[in-house]
């Protein structure tokens, strides 16, 4: 089947992905989106949802090149496409841009119909190793109000993120969360540490569009196959935190953020701390959400009291390097700060002493 080339704009986004897998240490990936820019797709069902997306098809916007990616994986996990899986990992190292090419669009002859379809689907990266940086905002916020913590997920995915607690994060050479967790995290860490506070959470809850169910084979390997295929150490991580999910159960509501939003956040709970948080996430929905999203949440800040404050935690892209913006902003005090700049795979977080 011939290829044809990608309209500029979508050429564009996957030369943008490309570099970004190349800066976050995939290589195969840079180069799978290598193959799309350079030889482009065969016509297809594929081809047409790429090329007729109503929408931003970067890594800033609705994230095109990492739908694709996520989907041929996904094909190569399941053994569905045994001609590209031949040439994952570990058996990439002598794979060009031509061959690996000649395998995407062989799969894609063959699977369009799914792979099509899983480009309607939002990627749910579920990167667990963000959580540190969390984490260790949930201990300054303890600190700061003395008082046990509620827990709200915009983009929840499959709820990893909301057992943090249940994880080991190690900063500056001391273990935070439990100790004895088969996933320990380490990132690279450059600041002051978090302090020594009691962390209470008492109710954790989150949201998403579709979100996972680890209780089905097919959601884990969905979420597995957006793990970059050359990085093992991740997959092992997501791993480990199924493992730790399954034995703490967490709601994750399939729901619209805005609606969610309302009935979440309708009336403080007096004696806790009620920590919103979304990394990576709101990006995704749309402008006239993002704003309605925003009244919402500062109308229930209006409500907030120091016996039962809020919290807007936020890592998010701004536009600057390196990595993502991590915010905070606070009611009743009306503050708001950046934290932290932290690496969008959370591999390392620079922190600054919150005022």
């Amino acid at each position: 089947m011939t290829a044809i080339s990608l309209p500029d704009h979508l050429a564009g986004a996957f030369a943008r992905q490309q570099e970004a897998c190349r800066t976050l240490g995939s290589p195969f990936n840079a180069l799978l989106c290598q193959a799309v820019v350079r030889y482009g797709l065969p016509e297809s069902r594929t081809r047409s949802t790429l090329v007729d997306w109503q929408g931003d098809p970067t890594g800033a916007g609705d994230a095109l090149p990492v739908r694709l990616c996520g989907a041929l994986h996904e094909l190569v996990l399941t053994e569905a496409e045994s001609g590209l899986g031949g040439l994952y990992p570990p058996n990439h190292h002598t794979v060009n841009a031509a061959t690996l090419h000649k395998a995407i669009t062989a799969a894609i002859t063959t699977h369009d119909r799914f792979i099509a379809t899983r480009l309607r689907m939002a990627p749910q990266t579920n990167e667990v190793r963000r959580s540190t940086a969390i984490i260790a905002t949930l201990l300054h916020i303890a600190a700061r109000t003395n008082l046990p913590l509620q827990i709200s997920e915009i983009g929840a995915s499959a709820g990893l993120n909301l057992r943090l607690d249940r994880f080991a994060h190690v900063i500056c050479g001391k273990t935070y969360g439990a100790a004895d967790s088969p996933l320990r995290l380490e990132p690279d860490w450059s600041g002051p540490p978090p302090p020594e506070a009691g962390l209470r959470i008492d109710d954790r809850r989150g949201c998403d569009l579709s979100p996972l169910d680890l209780d089905h084979d097919g959601d884990r390997t969905r979420l597995l196959s957006y793990v970059w295929p050359d990085q093992p150490d991740r997959l092992e991580r997501l791993r480990a935190a199924m493992g730790i999910a399954d034995a703490v159960p967490v709601r994750v509501d399939r729901k619209d953020a805005i609606a969610w939003l309302e009935a979440r956040l309708r009336e403080p709970r007096n004696g806790r701390a009620h920590v919103l948080y979304h990394t990576i996430a709101w990006q995704y929905l749309p402008e006239d959400a993002k704003r309605l999203g925003r009244n919402i949440i500062e109308k229930a800040g209006a409500r907030a009291t120091p016996s039962a404050p809020l919290f807007l935690l936020g890592m998010e892209p701004d536009g600057q390097s390196p990595g993502a913006a991590l915010r905070l902003d606070a009611w009743p005090d009306g503050t708001s700060v950046e934290l932290a700049r932290v690496d969008f795979h959370g591999r390392w977080v620079r922190w600054r002493e919150p005022d």
